[in-house]
This record gives structure tokens, sequence and C-alpha cells, in this order.
């Protein structure tokens, strides 16, 4: 079967399983956070995953590679992000493991089961309304900006569909992180580990990936940073350790 590729389209490759993923560079490409999420995600066997606002589908495609989870579901608003998404799943015949709908994250709990997933991951908007705004395009806005979904929104639908016990996986940035911790134990959404991620050993950190349990006792494991950049362009072997498994001997370049 030929996958079908709309006009400024790419197909391009994820260095697991032979996977590849439908971008479209003008609307919005996926960045390392998603993929730092996938490594720091703990997915036990048999799991459900649930990945909201999943853009092209990159969290359930590179989860299916890495883990055993029985089946993922992708949920996206934007109609030629999930559009993308569903095409890469069939490009790579997953389609009986990895599900793409369509719909709003704030009615994520009228669209699926309450309390049906063992994981939820998400990689959210992380800027408050005109925040850090540019000339972007629609979509890069609502990908990266609280334009349609807030932070609230994402915690109150993640509690809401996870069984008790579930596991959330979150990126974000670290300026908003007494916010975050704050609106995910309102939502029974305990923060059990944080690891922050700096750009260089020298630099600040600009992400940070949390996992919270829903119902969980209040203690928190802080894992040691995890450092992206070596030296300008070059990533550190943690990095190349995440992106691509061993039996890869060709090192990716640094976007």
């Amino acid at each position: 079967m030929t996958t079908r590729l709309n006009e400024g389209e790419r197909l391009d490759d994820l260095g697991r399983k032979g996977y590849q993923i439908i971008q479209n560079p003008k609307l919005f490409c996926f960045g390392i956070d998603a993929v730092l999420l996938t490594g720091f995600a703990k997915i036990k066997p048999g799991a459900t995953v649930l990945d909201l606002g999943t853009g092209t589908g990159i969290i359930p495609i590179l989860l299916e590679a890495k883990t055993e989870a029985l089946h993922l579901t992708g949920l996206e608003i934007q109609k030629e992000s999930a559009d993308m998404a569903y095409r890469s799943v069939l490009h790579n015949k997953l389609e009986h493991k990895i599900d793409i709908v369509q719909g709003d994250i704030k009615e994520a709990s009228s669209i699926f089961p309450k309390g049906n997933f063992d994981v939820v991951t998400c990689n959210p908007p992380y800027m408050i309304g005109a925040h850090g705004l540019t000339g972007e395009n629609e979509q890069k806005t609502i990908a990266r900006h609280e334009v349609l979904c807030s932070f609230e929104d994402v915690a109150r639908e993640a509690s809401a569909l996870l069984k008790p016990g579930g596991t959330f996986y979150l990126v974000h940035r670290p300026f908003r992180l007494v916010e975050l911790f704050g609106t995910m134990t309102r939502y029974q959404l305990e923060p059990k580990r944080m690891k922050m991620v700096h750009p260089y050993v020298d630099k600040e950190p600009n992400m940070v990936l949390i996992e919270a349990k829903k119902g969980g006792k209040s203690r928190i494991e802080i894992e040691a940073p995890l450092i992206v950049y070596q030296s300008p362009g070059v990533y550190t072997d943690e990095i190349y350790d995440i992106y691509k498994p061993p039996e890869y001997d060709d090192r990716i370049k640094a976007d």
C-alpha cells in the first residue's frame, strides 16, 4: 500500500523498528521533549495508554516501539495533525495497536470511558496566553500556547480517565513547576518522580519530566538531571540512547 502524502508533507525515520512518521514542517513537527517523555515513561506490559494532544502521533508510535503496551490511543483536536497521525499509524501497520481520535482534551472524559486507562501521557502547550507569542501559524500557536486548553484541563481529564493507581506522565517547563504540582495534587495526581532536563551541564534546566500517581501518597523521587548536549550540535550518550536503541551504529544529527 502506498502511503498518501499531502503537499508539504514528508516521512521522517524514527529509528525504532523501521517506523516512520508523517510531518509537515510548515505546520508543526515533534520536538525532543516528546521523545524524552517516551524515554522517561515506564509502561508495564499489557498497559492501556492514552496520549492527550498527540499531534502527529509521535508519543504513541514511539511507545509502541519501546514498550509492551497492549493498546495506545492518541487524542488530537487539530484535524490536519490527527489526519497525519492516522496515516502514520496505517503506514507503520499499527492500526491494531494504536487508535487516533480527533477531539478536544477538555472533553476527553466524555469521549472515553472514565477510569479506563493505566497510563495517560501529555506533552501540552507550555505557554500561557500570549506569553512568548510570535507570528507563527495557527497550528503552531495551538501546539505551543494554551489557546484551546489549560493545564488544569489536562490534569482534570487525565485524572478522570486514569484507573485508581494509574500513572500520568508529563513534560513541561520548570518555570511553571509550582503551578503544575498544585494543579496535579488538586486532581489527586500525586507527583512521584521528577527529572530536570538541561541543554548543557552548566545551563539551567529548560524542561522537566514528571510522573504522577492517581491517588498516590505524598513522596517524590528526584532523579539525576538529563543533559542534552555535550557540545554544540552533539548530543550526550544518554540522549542518543533515548532516540535510538543500541543496535543502531549511526549517530543522529542534533536538531
